[in-house]
């Protein structure tokens, strides 16, 4: 299981094809990797990532040869980690570089292999440089850009990192990279009338039709969760999932085996939204349940309904949300149409470590240029949100 060995100070570095080879023990020492734990990140968990590999969605066959690397001090004793992959496309990750790949390997270069230090498949925030303290994650920074170098890889892309990891990456000569989301914040609402009153009046009205039209023809909504998830309601998601998955990016990357596998491991934290019409499933989505945060990840249908997306995906995840004192809801990458329906923009991160100094400054002359747009995106879209004047926009969200 284990690659490459290498020195950095006072700790062993090294590089396993599986996640399995880490004790699941060891593993949930690590900050955001355990149920319970402040900052839990369900995506990090090591039932997650061993769901992802045992259920033949994440391995090298997909393109997704997992390269978790661990960093043990001198005792042997697990002081950092960080799940990555080494990659020959750059399909599923939802922070484009294709662009440099084409233009490096027209250049004559070679892109691939890269190094890919985030969850397969999830474009969700969360820890990367896994620890026990803040040094190991700087440890974990400096072994990222050492292990590129040991696999002969063109570059390592942290995606979907938290702010303060990304700071430590750049100490380590990563280069910053921001893009935006759409996130709902409780800003002390209380319940989904309360969410509603902070609305301006005709936004309201809106909101209010959308999911009265929505819920016609005699569509009703079931939340499910932990032993209340079944094998036939997974059937019934994953039909849709294929289905809807297909039509969108040709090739659905997770497989039937890790729905079941993660509702058999980390049911309390899973929460299936099912749409029901005259006796059946009709649509449904999946979400994950961190500390404070909804995270919504797949949708599918088998049937059109007008609005029916926007009700699963967003509405209901609202109400869940506030219901269970959860303080924010991420509902996955881009779409500026959840603006409407009471998502605020948000920045997120990701750095990069490219090794070949020319493709390094031309990449770092984009990501220069390419900040400056993101922010000011955020700042045109932050004067469009539904929010009436005076209302809670203007308040903190509830931690």
């Amino acid at each position: 299981m284990t690659g490459n060995k290498d020195a950095i100070p006072a700790l062993t570095m090294t590089t396993h094809d599986g996640v399995s080879a880490i004790p699941a023990t060891e593993w949930e020492r690590l900050d955001g990797t355990r149920r319970g734990q402040p900052g839990y990140n369900p995506f990090v968990s090591h039932a997650f990532l061993s769901a992802l590999e045992e259920s033949g969605s994440a391995t090298p066959e997909t393109g997704w040869a997992p390269r978790h690397l661990a960093l043990r001090d001198a005792g042997g004793a697990l002081l950092a980690a960080v799940p990555c992959y080494l990659k020959s496309h750059s399909q599923g990750e939802y922070v484009f570089d294709h662009g440099w790949a084409n233009a490096f390997e027209r250049a004559g270069g070679r892109y691939y292999p890269k190094l890919q230090a985030s969850v397969p498949f999830t474009p969700a925030t969360g820890p990367r440089l896994l620890s026990v303290d803040l040094a190991g994650k700087h440890g974990a920074a400096q072994a990222l850009a050492s292990m590129c170098g040991a696999l002969d890889a063109s570059s390592v892309h942290v995606t979907f990192a938290p702010e303060p990891e990304i700071a430590v990456l750049a100490e380590a000569g990563f280069l910053h990279r921001t893009d935006q989301q759409f996130h709902f914040l409780d800003r002390g609402y209380g319940n989904f009338a309360g969410f509603l009153d902070s609305l301006a009046s005709r936004k309201r009205k809106d909101l209010r039709k959308e999911r009265e039209r929505a819920l016609e023809e005699g569509i009703t909504i079931e939340w499910l969760n932990g032993s209340f998830i079944t094998e036939e309601a997974l059937d019934a998601f994953f039909l849709f999932y294929m289905e809807t998955g297909s039509r969108k990016w040709g090739r659905p990357y997770l497989t039937r085996a890790f729905f079941s596998l993660v509702a058999e491991r980390m049911g309390e934290d899973v929460l299936l939204v099912m749409a029901r019409r005259n006796g059946r499933y009709i649509a449904g989505a999946i979400n994950f349940i961190g500390d404070g945060v909804l995270f919504g990840r797949n949708w599918g249908c088998i049937e059109y309904h007008p609005f029916l997306h926007f009700e699963v995906c967003y509405y209901q995840a609202i109400d869940f949300a506030l219901s269970r004192g959860l303080g924010r809801v991420e509902a996955g990458a881009q779409g500026d149409h959840k603006l409407a329906r009471g998502y605020e923009p948000v920045t997120t991160h990701s750095a990069h470590y490219i090794r070949h100094p020319g493709l390094r400054r031309a990449v770092a002359d984009y990501l220069e240029q390419e900040r400056r747009a993101v922010a000011r995106a955020a700042e045109e879209l932050a004067g469009m949100t539904p929010f009436r004047k005076g209302g809670r926009m203007d308040q903190p969200p509830e931690q």
